[in-house]
């Protein structure tokens, strides 16, 4: 249904183990995400984040409530392009190896791989080293592959935990640039994990941040700056993003105190 949301979490809850000994990780907790945003998930060590991520993916069921992607529990590899903290690329594979892998599990036909994993490089700045080995490339290259590799299925929503955080500064930045830029699809959705406040008021259109354990909504804040047309050093340098900054580390530090 077009009024539907990409993802409607109802009342969820994940906890571990049992008796005494379970430990409640995230919730009871509400979210929507529409096609066409970009959340980031930020909150201190141990919200839940990642388990946020993982439930919306499909890798884990709630202990209560509900995940639904668009209007159905969500089942892994369907629909959902998943982009790690470390890249879990095939050393064995060139670049296009690993792409080719990848279009053949989401079901791409033979005759068309050839032209979707050329455009899926052109895509990600790589359209030159496609027949290198994964440990020929640097790491911020290895990471445009994940993301690629993620893309490859066309899915309607890219989940990205934590992408960025081993790359040096510089690295991140300019990823962080090139996501802005291939995430703009109106029907397509992204949730993205990060510890970085100043990474997640420059990708989002929306920010989440998360109390601390068990994790839950401390601030819902949309983040109005522009998505293109504006350099993004100036981006940076402007005071609504200072503001915006502002606002999201006084909510995660409210975040550090006990629940």
């Amino acid at each position: 249904m077009p009024d539907e949301p990409l993802v409607e979490i109802t009342g969820a809850t994940r906890s571990y183990g049992r008796g005494a000994n379970a430990v409640t990780a995230l919730g009871p907790l509400d979210l929507r995400v529409e096609r066409g945003e970009f959340v980031v998930i930020v909150g201190p060590s141990g919200s839940g984040k990642s388990t946020l991520l993982r439930l919306v993916a499909g890798f884990e069921r709630p202990s209560t409530g509900t995940v639904a992607l668009d209007g159905r529990a969500p089942v892994p590899g369907r629909d959902v392009g998943v982009v790690f903290q470390q890249p879990r690329l095939f050393p064995w594979h060139s670049v296009a190896g690993n792409l080719d892998a990848a279009l053949r599990w989401a079901g791409v036909p033979r005759g068309q791989r050839a032209q979707r994993r050329a455009e899926l490089l052109e895509r990600v700045g790589l359209a030159e080293i496609g027949g290198r080995r994964v440990w020929e490339i640097s790491g911020g290259q290895q990471q445009r592959v994940a993301i690629a590799r993620a893309l490859a299925g066309r899915p309607g929503l890219l989940l990205l935990d934590e992408p960025f955080a081993a790359l040096d500064a510089l690295t991140r930045e300019r990823l962080q640039e090139d996501l802005r830029s291939l995430t703009d699809d109106a029907e397509q959705g992204a949730v993205f994990v990060t510890h970085s406040v100043d990474e997640a008021v420059f990708l989002a259109s929306r920010v989440i941040v998360l109390s601390n354990r068990p994790g839950r909504v401390e601030l819902d804040l949309p983040v109005p700056l522009p998505r293109s047309g504006i350099p993004a050093d100036e981006l940076r340098a402007s005071a609504e993003f200072a503001r915006l900054r502002g606002e999201v580390s006084t909510a995660v530090r409210a975040a550090l105190q006990p629940a």
